[in-house]
């Protein structure tokens, strides 16, 4: 077991019982989106957007919901309401590469980050689409700025046994907005599950 391997048990074990994934449900897209704005790092969509991911998308795309299944957790304020999303994946298939999972956001509420939800998340994530659909590698981008996300996938692409490749997808001068930093392109495949 590699010591990222070790860290996301330690962090499975520490989540067991305060929180389930799932497939998300249009009536998630206001707490997807309301966890993306508060992220202050993710590019936030409108509402609108979040609403038809869920529609669109649910397949590719998984949340964490809180949970009060055990005794000790009706003092636990930090599950969140029973059922209510605390973190999300959002992904969809490539179209030109039918193979390959593309996640285009990834965010975890306040009070439940640098536990290893959104690793827990990913892989997943990744399981399912793997079984169901073949999936065979993940294509994510990140800016440089992003030191968590770019740990993050780095941390996944350790665990799965899969090279990660980084080039330049989106230079910062494309982005109408200015002020944009570079999207860079993570490839990690092929996926050893």
């Amino acid at each position: 077991m590699t010591a990222a391997q070790a860290d996301l048990a330690g962090a499975r074990t520490e989540f067991t019982r305060s929180f389930r994934i799932d497939t998300p449900r249009v009536e998630d897209g206001a707490a997807i989106w309301r966890i993306a704005r508060d992220s202050e790092v993710l590019d936030l969509n409108s509402s609108y957007s979040y609403l038809l991911w869920c529609r669109d998308f649910a397949a590719t795309s998984v949340v964490a919901r809180g949970t009060r299944d055990d005794a000790s957790s009706d003092t636990d304020t930090d599950s969140g309401p029973d059922g209510e999303p605390i973190a999300f994946v959002t992904g969809y298939i490539r179209p030109e590469r039918p193979e390959a999972l593309v996640v285009w956001q990834v965010a975890v509420d306040r009070a439940h980050r640098g536990k290893g939800l959104a690793g827990t998340l990913l892989d997943e994530l990744t399981r399912r689409v793997t079984e169901e659909q073949g999936v065979t590698s993940v294509e994510t981008t990140v800016t440089p700025d992003n030191i968590a996300s770019d740990r993050m996938f780095h941390a996944y692409s350790e665990r799965h046994g899969a090279t990660l490749e980084r080039e330049v997808l989106f230079e910062g001068e494309l982005f109408p907005d200015g002020g944009h930093q570079p999207e860079v392109l993570y490839r990690i495949g092929p996926l050893t599950t």
